[in-house]
């Protein structure tokens, strides 16, 4: 019953601002969505489409409300090949696939993953995101006139000046909102010669229809063919999907169930390649944007989809006047917040491996365009560093005496240190038969450190030393039985 009520409450709690916030959300879906469909070669109603039904299903079944769910770029970039070489219904087959793995994943109870995340990783994601959006509205400044740039720092006048007019109810309807009816207005009434949302590419003249499975083979040979971009998009999905949420958390301040958000985005997209839509995934720029304007439930995330396919097809000729240069404006306001101006203070006093992982992971995503390969080479090198730091902590302390040697070892023993701990044996500097390794202040970790210790005593008494090994932990006693099967030789 109580689950039933915080549902409920998600979906119930201050239902204007959730909407109006929303409604913000919508208008910057439209470039990015338009323009990441042409990106992956599908005419933009695909994008759009699959937008609406992602939104829809997310905000239903996903796991971290205010989430804003779409056909986002990295995964537009990993389907174009596939698009190319073999045509859309197999794009629709892979997506069918992908949601089915994000299912499974969700299932699995997987998304624990996140957490192998460093907050340097996080922080580089967030600064490249911020970049890469600020970058994607350049092309549409290029060759501006006049008007452009004027309506510009007009709709930046309003985005940010508006909120802080000591006036009476000025936050109630988002500024980003009134700077897209100002600016339409102005340019509809003075004849400006702007770039409208109708330049842009051709939008849906009706709703989306059910298409069913995909017009393929359903065979090995069409598995193959589909299996790896199938596989890449799940995977992108998940990794965008699972850092936005852990964004909007942070915003928020709230928790959120995060393998409830892979299985609802597994559905979204087995969702959006029945109506006929390319795969997507959280995007975390929108997402943001939501946030920073009001979005804290559910409600925002389905508004998100509904008032964008009542946009696109009710409102269709409205729409097509809306310049694009106040979109331009919003988007440059998401990422100037996206942008975690403190790291850059932080990169001097922060420890330089830290530093170093943040960066790395921002230049790999600028040089790459790919959020997802920034953040793997961050993770990985997170884990490196981490390992280096953890094999440098290890003790091994020598107590010699006429009749025994002990041996003190203080740390955790894995294959980055399993070499340390072997040298730190010299059999010849034992004078006493009787050796004493003592491991109670010790942690065997895997089958390099296990080998590790079974290489030093049986080196010891090769030299004829009598070995005892004592204070070892119930995990590295069970971890010894597992890989040297049953026998402990100690």
């Amino acid at each position: 019953m109580s689950l039933l009520k915080t549902e409920l409450a998600q979906w119930r709690a201050n239902p204007v601002r959730e909407l109006l916030a929303g409604a913000v959300a919508t208008f910057a879906l439209i470039p990015e969505v338009i323009a990441f469909s042409f990106v992956a070669g599908i005419d933009p109603q695909v994008g759009l489409f699959a937008s609406f039904v992602l939104s829809i299903v997310v905000a239903v079944f996903g796991g971290r409300p205010a989430m804003i769910t779409a056909a986002a770029g990295s995964v537009a970039l990993v389907a174009a090949p596939l698009i190319a070489s073999h045509g859309l219904p197999y794009l629709f087959a892979a997506g069918l696939l992908a949601g089915l793995v994000q299912l499974l994943f969700g299932l699995l109870r997987m998304g624990v993953l996140l957490r192998f995340v460093s907050s340097s990783v996080r922080t580089g994601f967030v600064n490249a995101l911020a970049i890469l959006i600020f970058a994607a509205q350049l092309p549409q400044l290029a060759g501006a006139n006049a008007a452009s740039w004027a309506m510009l720092v007009l709709g930046l006048a309003i985005i940010w000046g508006l909120p802080r007019l000591p006036l009476p109810g000025v936050k109630a309807i988002p500024s980003p909102l009134i700077c897209i009816l100002v600016l339409s207005a102005l340019s509809v009434g003075l004849g400006l010669p702007l770039k409208t949302v109708a330049d842009l590419g051709q939008l849906p003249s009706s709703l989306p229809l059910f298409a069913g499975l995909p017009e393929v083979p359903w065979n090995w040979e069409t598995l193959r063919i589909i299996a790896m971009p199938a596989l890449a998009i799940a995977m992108v999905g998940l990794l965008e999907s699972l850092m936005t949420a852990r964004v909007v958390d942070e915003m928020t301040a709230t928790p959120s169930n995060k393998n409830r958000e892979c299985t609802g985005l597994g559905l979204a997209n087995i969702g959006s390649s029945l109506f006929g839509g390319i795969a997507g995934c959280g995007m975390i720029g929108q997402a943001v944007g939501n946030v920073t304007y009001g979005g804290r439930g559910r409600l925002s995330t389905a508004f998100a989809g509904i008032f964008l396919l009542v946009l696109m097809v009710l409102l269709k000729p409205w729409v097509a006047q809306v310049p694009v240069v106040a979109l331009v404006a919003i988007m440059l306001v998401v990422a100037v917040v996206t942008f975690d101006w403190g790291s850059l203070r932080a990169v001097l006093h922060h420890p330089r491996l830290s530093s170093l992982v943040m960066l790395a992971t921002v230049v790999v995503t600028l040089a790459t365009h790919n959020l997802a390969a920034g953040v793997g080479v961050g993770v990985l090198l997170s884990g490196v560093f981490f390992a280096i730091k953890v094999a440098g902590v290890l003790e091994v302390h020598h107590e010699a005496g006429s009749d025994s040697h002990q041996v003190n070892v203080a740390g955790q023993v894995f294959f980055a240190n399993a070499d340390a701990f072997i040298e730190a044996f010299d059999p010849q500097q034992v004078a006493a038969e009787q050796v004493l390794i003592d491991l109670g202040q010790a942690r065997l970790w895997d089958i390099t450190a296990v080998g590790a210790l079974d290489t030093v005593v049986k080196r010891l008494r090769q030299h004829g030393k009598q070995v005892r090994v004592v204070g070892m932990d119930a995990g590295s006693r069970n971890l010894m039985r597992r890989v040297l099967r049953g026998e402990v030789p100690l």
